[in-house]
């Protein structure tokens, strides 16, 4: 049972050869760096909007293409509501590049927390996780997926769970968000400037679903670094008005890693 991609054609090229030019080109454009992040935060919209912010956290993977063979990625629901965090019983997601296996092991083991179940509807349509997947696979070699989707769960919970499956470097971290959402320009910047700074500073109470769509995680992850004594920079912050929209009313895009 293969998860289907929901979003090709539209946040992304469906067809293999131009997504796969469209990717090498982003990573192309992006200032390489020889320390491979454990973590990264990467925006999730419309490649032609926010791919350029992605594909500066992407390319640190690089020298580590075969060296990662897991990665945990997690993301908010933008269409089910629900209490807690969502995983599947799918054995695969598939993009127009080919198919991701899930780590199907971790899943089982994230099921015996309490606030972690099975919600197929939270995966189907979700485009906050696929979208982060043709870029790993352009960078990585082989690698199996451990696909979370965040509801409404606490900083804890989340940071359970990303404590739990942190292993070494052969596991990576990805949360997948966007930042401020339909300001002006100069407002976005302001306040996706002030989020940045939150986020460098792991404070995670003060950090809003009006700062970044995917808080949730956000907040679980810096939750955890602080628990770890580790830290968090901000690479690259962008808006779409800065990519491929006016700059009316824009939408932030911010790159973090942890090193």
């Amino acid at each position: 049972m293969n998860r289907k991609p929901a979003v090709a054609g539209r946040f992304y090229p469906a067809q293999p050869q131009q997504l796969h030019a469209e990717i090498a080109g982003f990573l192309q454009q992006a200032e390489p760096a020889e320390q491979v992040p454990k973590a990264i935060i990467a925006p999730h919209a419309g490649y032609i909007y926010s791919g350029p912010i992605a594909a500066s956290a992407y390319v640190r993977l690089k020298p580590a293409a075969g060296s990662i063979k897991r990665v945990v990625l997690i993301g908010p629901s933008h269409r089910v509501a629900f209490r807690g965090l969502a995983v599947s019983r799918t054995h695969a997601y598939t993009t127009p590049l080919g198919d991701v296996p899930v780590d199907r092991t971790a899943v089982e083991t994230l099921l015996q927390l309490p606030f972690v179940e099975y919600i197929e509807q939270a995966h189907t349509l979700e485009h906050s996780l696929e979208v982060q997947l043709p870029f790993l696979q352009e960078v990585l070699r082989d690698f199996s997926l451990v696909p979370i989707v965040a509801g409404d769960a606490s900083p804890n919970q989340v940071s359970q769970v990303l404590d739990l499956l942190w292993d070494g470097p052969e596991t990576l971290l990805v949360v997948s968000s966007d930042l401020s959402h339909y300001h002006s320009y100069a407002s976005a910047q302001r306040m996706d400037r002030n989020t940045s700074q939150l986020i460098e500073q792991l404070r995670y109470q003060d950090i809003g679903g009006e700062d970044a769509c995917g808080k949730v995680a956000v907040n679980g992850l810096l939750k955890l670094l602080g628990e770890k004594g580790l830290s968090i920079k901000t690479i690259d912050l962008r808006n779409s008005g800065d990519t491929a929209g006016d700059k009316q009313q824009v939408v932030g895009y911010g790159a973090y890693v942890v090193d």
